[in-house]
């Protein structure tokens, strides 16, 4: 996280930010959210899913995904939902300033900085903005913004597509499958594997606190190791804080935390996919478990 940001008083007098402020106060807040965001870098070229964004301002997704949608429109920024970047095209100019001498240190630090983004729709574009002014040598990336519905909610329709699939081609279940959802049809079984009993807690708090979400039929490989990879870090977490680790106390208060928001329990739908359901996978996702962890600790911690 930054220690400071650069917030221009100009901001409030310039030709953005008085067409920022005619559109309401969702597109200012998070204007200046935007130039201020925890995730944020020196570039404004960076990682900002929309979900921190909304809980980080307390705008709620709707709202904050309003405001977002003002700043792109009135040129303070580009987005890719795909890859949840975020471009703020003149921040590097606040935040380091423009037209550097080459011998000037600033010119090293802002290539090495480009250098170690993630690939990211935007790379090409802020070298052709900016090389000129920082004196850029190595040029990156030449794809264009993904188209709106994001990569992860691409995989997840595939997983839930293959899924079926799988369900139609194999009419018998394998005699060594354990049923995990008796409540589920016949063909709902995952195979055995070394964290069931893991997987069967998570997976019974996930259907009971969020039953608009998708319910998960067959515990594939793939979600496997995402539950385990997710109970092994709330499992460390509570050891750093000198908790007795409760599988079930904790799911119970993960779940609920994702409860409380409107997205993360499945009921805001996805106006560029309507087939497309919240689900485990998007849930348990590194960039999502964190947050969202951190909020499930505060509330045992409260109750303890």
């Amino acid at each position: 996280m930054r220690d400071y940001a650069k917030v221009m008083p100009t901001f409030w007098t310039g030709e953005t930010g008085k067409a920022i402020r005619r559109r309401g106060p969702e597109g200012v807040i998070c204007a200046l959210y935007l130039m201020s965001s925890p995730a944020s870098n020196m570039l404004g070229l960076y990682y900002q899913p929309i979900l921190y964004m909304a809980h980080e301002t307390g705008l709620g997704v709707e709202r904050a995904s309003e405001g977002l949608r003002v700043c792109i429109e009135e040129g303070l920024c580009s987005y890719d939902e795909g890859s949840e970047f975020v471009w703020v095209h003149e921040m590097a100019t606040f935040q380091i300033g423009k037209g550097l001498k080459a011998s000037d240190n600033r010119c090293v630090g802002v290539q090495r900085d480009y250098d170690s983004l993630p690939d990211n729709p935007f790379l090409g574009a802020f070298f052709d903005r900016y090389k000129a002014d920082f004196h850029l040598t190595r040029r990156r990336g030449s794809e264009g913004p993904s188209r709106p519905l994001s990569s992860q909610e691409q995989e997840q329709e595939q997983e839930q597509e293959e899924e079926q699939s799988s369900l139609r081609s194999d009419s018998q279940p394998p005699a060594d499958a354990v049923d995990l959802l008796p409540d589920a049809p016949q063909a709902a079984t995952v195979h055995p594997h070394p964290g069931g009993k893991t997987a069967e807690i998570v997976l019974a708090a996930y259907h009971q606190l969020l039953p608009s979400c998708q319910r998960i039929v067959v515990l594939n490989p793939k979600r496997q190791r995402r539950v385990l990879a997710a109970d092994k870090l709330a499992r460390q977490l509570c050891r750093q804080l000198g908790w007795e680790y409760d599988a079930a106390a904790f799911w119970q208060a993960y779940f609920e935390q994702c409860a409380a928001d409107p997205w993360l329990r499945g009921d805001v739908p996805n106006p560029n996919n309507p087939r497309w359901k919240q689900n485990l996978d998007v849930l348990l996702a590194e960039d999502r478990f964190a947050q969202i962890m951190d909020q499930a600790v505060t509330a045992l911690g409260d109750a303890a």
